[in-house]
């Protein structure tokens, strides 16, 4: 028994606790970023960052943008129904929304999944743009997006810093 508890502590002391090591290059990559409460925050909120590497965490922010990008077009479309004064500009964030979810995130997971960090950059910086775009189809402080596309800005922004660890 006292052999064992000897390997164990020996283990612990050359390798570290995983989680701490996890924990460690979480706060490390995340203090890269341009929010690190954000990135904190959202990389720990996911159990998939523990036992991970910096590709991982990138692929985690992916998912986060992608969640919200979600929920952002799907209050887009509320918003039609319900303000139909905005159409025009609706329309036009539908159809950047629409470019985030079916172009920008499956690029960047694609890039991230095959080791090529430069396309999921690109990747995230277009899904940055396209938030802006759309705030921008508004008059200025018209906009009843503002908070989703600041939202789905910063998460892609840190998703892009993360990833640029990889370059």
């Amino acid at each position: 028994m006292r052999v064992l508890f000897a390997t164990m502590m020996l283990m612990v002391h050359l390798h570290g606790f995983p989680q701490e090591k996890d924990q460690n290059l979480i706060e490390t990559t995340c203090k890269n970023t341009p929010n690190y409460r954000l990135c904190i925050y959202t990389l720990r909120a996911n159990r998939g960052s523990i036992n991970t590497n910096v590709a991982g965490l990138g692929l985690i922010m992916v998912d986060a943008v992608k969640a919200k990008a979600k929920e952002t077009r799907n209050a887009i479309q509320k918003l039609k129904g319900s303000r139909p004064e905005l159409r025009n500009p609706l329309n036009e964030c539908t159809k950047g929304y629409n470019a985030i979810l079916e172009a920008d995130v499956p690029e960047a997971v694609e890039a991230l999944t095959k080791g090529d960090p430069k396309f999921a950059e690109n990747g995230m910086a277009d899904s940055s743009v396209e938030t802006v775009l759309c705030e921008d189809r508004f008059k200025q402080g018209k906009s009843p997006l503002t908070r989703l596309n600041k939202a789905v800005r910063d998460l892609s922004d840190v998703a892009r810093a993360i990833i640029r660890n990889l370059l």
